[in-house]
């Protein structure tokens, strides 16, 4: 099935030089200013990055010897962390004391979103927490798995079901390494732009795939629709080449946090960054019309989840 013609279909993409906002926050917990809350959560709605280079995760002297690659398993280049279960995975080597760290940045992380993003605070969902301790540049990836290449996030096997996929990180490099990203352009040029080549979602497929233990649950079409999305543009050399972007670096003691799902955004270079990811309901933002679940709706004419 055709997707319907859309009038923002090939535009050239928005150009992106408010990408960022900088905040000046200073402290994990609040109380924290109101006008702090109404622009962070403006700016994130509108897909914007926001910065907060004043607030530092700081790890403690015990801890330090967790800021190594050496704790990788073979060639995995990330640690993940389930801060409901404890679980840890992708490292064998000082568990107790690393999921110790994850579990005290991901209880941070979470009480700082519920206290500056207050009209989230009701309905935001604790995802995994990760560590990174590789560096990225220099590395082989497969085309769809090199975060290097401009992408919005879907995650394959968790299907979000329309919800937004909100990131936190924090660079924790002990050589003053900084985080290099590139920041593209809106969302809505983006997906108008890929989605009459994205295949149409297959309800069949999504519903072999959860039966078959490889989704956690049923794959929505705007999650299937997501997933293309995502690898389409990677896989899209043009796009990578041509497309507007910001260039910026995140220096060590420095968090940031967006809607990975809606902001374009590479990861170039860095080592030691610690992320957060948390789920928010579309009702609860202040505009759910930005949603990228809204704009793929609008662009398809059809209800998506």
């Amino acid at each position: 099935m055709a997707w319907p013609a859309s009038s923002t279909t090939g535009c050239s993409l928005t150009s992106n030089g408010n990408a960022v906002v900088s905040l000046p926050v200073q402290a994990w917990s609040g109380p924290f200013d109101p006008s702090l809350s109404r622009t962070a959560t403006t700016a994130l709605e509108a897909g914007r990055v926001v910065i907060l280079p004043d607030l530092a995760f700081r790890t403690r002297v015990e801890e330090e010897k967790l800021l190594s690659p050496d704790l990788l398993n073979g060639r995995r280049k990330n640690i993940s962390f389930d801060p409901a279960t404890g679980r840890l995975g992708g490292s064998a080597a000082q568990a107790d004391l690393l999921a110790a760290m994850l579990r005290r940045f991901a209880a941070d992380a979470e009480t700082l979103l519920r206290g500056l993003l207050t009209p989230y605070t009701a309905e935001l969902r604790v995802g995994r927490t990760s560590f990174r301790p590789a560096e990225i540049a220099g590395r082989t990836y497969a085309p769809r798995q090199d975060d290097r290449r401009l992408h919005v996030d879907a995650f394959p096997s968790r299907p979000t079901g329309g919800d937004r996929i909100l990131r936190l990180f924090t660079n924790l490099s002990p050589t003053g390494q900084p985080r290099e990203w590139r920041i593209g352009g809106d969302f809505e040029p983006v997906a108008a732009r890929f989605l009459p080549d994205l295949p149409s979602p297959s309800p069949s497929r999504a519903r072999l795939y959860a039966l078959l233990g490889l989704t956690k649950g049923i794959s929505s079409p705007y999650d299937q629709i997501m997933l293309a999305l995502h690898n389409r543009m990677k896989l899209d050399t043009e796009y990578q080449a041509s497309a507007p972007v910001t260039a910026w670096a995140f220096p060590p003691g420095t968090t940031w946090m967006g809607f990975t799902d809606q902001v374009p955004h590479a990861a170039l270079a860095g080592h030691m960054a610690a992320e957060q990811t948390f789920y928010l309901p579309v009702r609860a933002m202040q505009d759910p019309d930005r949603s990228p679940l809204r704009v793929l709706e609008r662009l398809t004419e059809r209800v998506l989840a």
